[in-house]
């Protein structure tokens, strides 16, 4: 039996602060704690809709294992308190995580498999590190040279972008600092307040003159990456990490970190039936493949053909979140496209803000959602990012 493909709204959206990692003020927060608090957040947008009418919880994370492991999105699922009704699935495309998930769920209401669906996005890398806690590469990948790409570290693709796009390092360190500019003006205006949950963390210590253990509670409501005193010749010091001879360093790069964010998805059936108002309509979704060594170049793919999906041109855009893997390949990628610079990261990216990878799709998604309804802007925007061994995605949104 066919049906006919329905529309897919987002009626709530919200995001943890983001934290550094491996050291910072989130780093003894379980990514399933930080997951169960964006989805009661998320939630507590819509208390018109009731748990039972929950479909599904879609949620990607880049390293599903650990603390993070055994399928968290059912875990936190059960863990807010949804009904045993209530299933969930832990999805993984690595960076582009988080908005998988986003699309599995658009999809799932598109066609008809469901009307509520909550999407999102967790990942501490504070407790479960980059490449895993495991590391075991097929040995069949050092057996040819085209393969040996797909063991590169993501630094060392990001100078081959460079080089091959001819992205000077004076361009990586001047788009850095405008990356904590934005950041910073953001969080001064109060731009990230209506995407943020406040989190309360409790820190614990040890006092061993008296043998007691200290309990001090900060809630927090700000991201923890973007820097003041940031500046081009304090960028221009740094040394370069991936190649003596290269221009990436830790500055022009995304930061390590660990975040959480939800976002509920519903079909027009249940704006109607619950009077709700809707934030944003899902439009489409795209994702291509190109070598693994130039894996940043990723989204220079993705994003013609999910314009050409959606059908409509690049000028039609009026807010772009460009994962800021890299300063390298995030300007390739804005060059090559050719992207309006002024409507990317309009509160800044990656390299400010943190990249916890699996996550990052799914906050994306909440910055540009409520960015563009704080600004008063509706229309189209998106959300696209490169993906670990040569992958890159964009999604696009309908702000309404």
């Amino acid at each position: 039996m066919s049906r006919q493909i329905q529309e897919a709204y987002i009626v709530a959206a919200t995001r943890t602060p983001v934290g550094k990692a491996p050291r910072g003020m989130l780093r003894h927060v379980r990514p399933d704690d930080m997951l169960v608090h964006v989805i009661k957040g998320a939630l507590a947008q819509v208390p018109a809709i009731e748990p039972g009418e929950i479909a599904d919880v879609v949620v990607g994370c880049a390293f599903p294992e650990a603390e993070q492991g055994l399928n968290m999105a059912r875990i936190a699922a059960l863990l807010a308190g949804l009904p045993d009704t209530v299933p969930g699935i832990t999805v993984n495309r690595y960076c582009s995580s988080g908005l998988n998930a986003l699309q599995i769920a658009a999809d799932r209401i598109r066609v008809g498999e469901a009307d509520v669906v909550i999407a999102g996005g967790a990942e501490s890398m504070s407790m479960v590190p980059m490449m895993g806690n495991k590391v075991a590469l097929n040995p069949q990948i050092f057996a040819k040279d085209e393969n040996y790409a797909i063991a590169y570290g993501m630094g060392i693709t990001a100078e081959k972008v460079a080089r091959q796009w001819k992205v000077s390092r004076e361009d990586q360190d001047a788009f850095a600092l405008q990356s904590h500019q934005r950041a910073l003006s953001a969080i001064a205006s109060g731009a990230f307040q209506a995407e943020i949950s406040p989190l309360e963390v409790t820190y614990r210590s040890a006092d061993l003159k008296s043998d007691e253990v200290r309990c001090a509670k900060k809630t927090l409501r700000q991201d923890e990456g973007p820097r003041a005193d940031t500046s081009l010749e304090a960028l221009g010091k740094l040394r370069t990490v991936f190649d003596a001879k290269g221009s990436v360093t830790a500055g022009n790069s995304s930061q390590t970190s660990d975040g959480a964010a939800a976002v509920v998805l519903v079909s027009e059936a249940i704006l109607k039936r619950h009077h709700l108002k809707p934030l944003a309509r899902y439009v489409t979704f795209a994702v291509k493949g190109v070598p693994p060594a130039i894996m940043g170049i990723g989204p220079k793919e993705a994003i013609p053909a999910a314009l050409q999906r959606a059908g409509i041109g690049r000028d039609e855009l009026k807010w772009i979140e460009l994962n800021e893997a890299f300063a390298a390949q995030a300007l390739a990628v804005i060059r090559d496209v050719g992207l309006d610079p002024r409507l990317v990261n309009p509160h800044g990216g990656a390299i400010a803000l943190g990249h916890p990878l699996g996550a990052t799709g799914a906050i994306r998604t909440a910055t540009l959602v409520h960015g563009m309804r704080t600004q008063g802007l509706k229309g189209y925007g998106m959300i696209t990012m490169c993906i670990g061994t040569g992958m890159g995605a964009a999604g696009i949104l309908e702000v309404l």
